[in-house]
């Protein structure tokens, strides 16, 4: 069946894809008595994609569309039942299944850093694991590609940039939910019509060179466009020699087909050979035909770096057409977000915190139900530092608050005159969504609000950025140092 209707929400049964360890872990805590203990887990990550110095949160729309329709069918249940490893209590227990979980989210097209909770889940532990794979699923993904968009627009100095990838997506979902999140970076419009459709994003598009080839020549076949979508009349320059056929006849076509109708042309594109030269070059013909404003667009494998150097060698390009390397992120294609047990409930309702330890430093947890904050200077605007605390911690900004890093805690600075934000906000309350979805236009103008006002342009840097700070307040610092001590846990 295919997943999508006309609305934003799904409408196949995803809750089947899952890890089958998820469920095998499921009815063992069924069978167990922990089915219903209640338990904190943190989705986090531990590098941003291409060494980069923040990532964007996205995903968290498909989520909440994923928690709202969590059920199982009875042809789950059948094939569950067929594996024959589980009981018929348990089976029982989820034909009647019901999510019941509380769930706090940092909002999509925020900046996020490494080690920060970016969602928390408490409830059940049956249910809060459960979720586990369709939580790293939807988050992954999209902020991947919504990360490695905003670098590729903020490369393009404020050119409109058009995701171009669906052909090339690993799957029709990555296509679909890849040009979302390539929006919420930063992308002016895609090509894919489903996504357009589905999320209102601009199309965009007109030809390719196989039209250029069905004609007798390619002075044909641009006039038949130009009859054919005079207002949207983008000729496709490089099927056969950009220089000397496809710019002259896009120039001949425009003036004999658009200007006596009073028409402004769409724009050229080229999509292959030197883009620099080409735009130039391009660029020169159109002037001395009297087309100055009409736009140059670019595409053929670009990414942030080619889009960069480009601008610094003097290309002439107006918009640019990314594909591959963006909706694959083919430069660092991994996002790399894990969810973790943090701590759990006894009988009384304390919280008795959880901690992975590993010798592989990156890979220890933060334990204990916490709640991540972001500093900002109330002068400038910008983002000092993001602290995790406790979760009934407040950080009172009328006071001066020393941060201090987590492994070289010498390294201390004290802070006035600042302003303390929570990130998270929370989307479901005993399983009842909370959430009021934005327009993906709104998500898109708030990301890129975020970047802009509260990053440092050394933040943004795609080398050697600077990396802000995410520290522990000292009552965390203490409680992981005491865990990490073996005094409340297992070795």
């Amino acid at each position: 069946m295919f997943p999508y209707d006309n609305s934003s929400k799904l409408r196949a049964n995803l809750t089947m894809l899952t890890d089958f360890y998820e469920i095998t872990m499921a009815n063992g805590y069924f069978a167990n008595g922990l089915a219903h203990r209640t338990a904190y887990f943190d989705a986090f990550f531990r590098q941003v994609p291409n060494h980069g110095g923040f990532a964007i949160m996205a995903g968290v729309q498909q989520l909440v569309e994923y928690l709202e329709n969590l059920h199982f069918s009875e042809e789950d249940l059948e094939f569950l039942r067929d594996i024959r490893l589980f009981s018929e209590e348990f089976l029982s227990y989820l034909q009647h299944f019901r999510f019941t979980c509380d769930v706090w989210a940092i909002p999509e097209g925020t900046p996020i850093f490494p080690m920060e909770p970016i969602l928390t889940v408490r409830g059940p532990a049956l249910q809060a694991q459960f979720i586990e794979t369709m939580v790293l699923l939807s988050l992954n993904y999209q902020s991947l590609i919504a990360t490695k968009a905003n670098r590729i627009c903020r490369a393009a100095q404020g050119r409109p940039v058009m995701e171009f990838g669906s052909r090339r997506a690993q799957g029709f979902d990555s296509a679909i939910y890849g040009s979302r999140a390539a929006f919420i970076g930063g992308c002016a419009g895609t090509a894919c019509t489903l996504s357009a459709k589905k999320f209102q994003i601009p199309v965009v598009g007109t030809m390719a060179h196989s039209w250029v080839q069905l004609f007798d020549n390619e002075l044909d076949a641009f006039r038949a466009y130009a009859r054919q979508y005079p207002h949207n009349c983008v000729l496709l320059v490089d099927t056969y020699n950009v220089l000397q056929s496809g710019v002259p006849n896009a120039i001949r076509v425009f003036q004999e087909e658009l200007l006596p109708r009073g028409i402004r042309p769409g724009g050229i594109r080229i999509d292959s050979g030197d883009l620099t030269y080409l735009s130039r070059k391009a660029r020169g013909m159109l002037d001395a035909a009297g087309l100055s404003d009409c736009p140059i667009c670019v595409s053929n494998s670009l990414d942030e770096y080619i889009i960069r150097d480009m601008l610094i060698q003097g290309a002439q390009v107006d918009s640019f057409g990314v594909g591959e390397r963006l909706i694959t992120s083919s430069s660092d294609p991994v996002f790399g977000g894990v969810y973790k047990l943090a701590g759990i409930e006894d009988e009384t309702g304390k919280i008795i915190p959880k901690i992975k330890i590993s010798e592989n430093v990156v890979k220890i947890t933060n334990p204990c139900f916490k709640k991540p904050w972001r500093l900002f200077d109330r002068e400038t605007g910008k983002a000092i530092a993001d602290v995790i605390t406790l979760h009934d911690e407040t950080i009172d900004d009328t006071k001066p608050y020393t941060i201090f890093h987590q492994e070289y805690t010498w390294k201390r600075k004290t802070l006035e005159n600042f302003r303390a934000a929570p990130l998270q906000t929370q989307i479901f309350s005993h399983g009842k969504n909370l959430t009021h979805p934005r327009s993906l236009t709104e998500v898109q103008e708030y990301c890129q609000k975020q970047v802009d006002e509260t990053l440092w342009e050394e933040v943004k840097r795609f080398e050697y950025p600077h990396r802000p700070y995410v520290d522990l307040s000292q009552a965390l610092w203490e409680e992981k140092q005491r865990l990490l001590a073996g005094k409340n846990h297992m070795v």
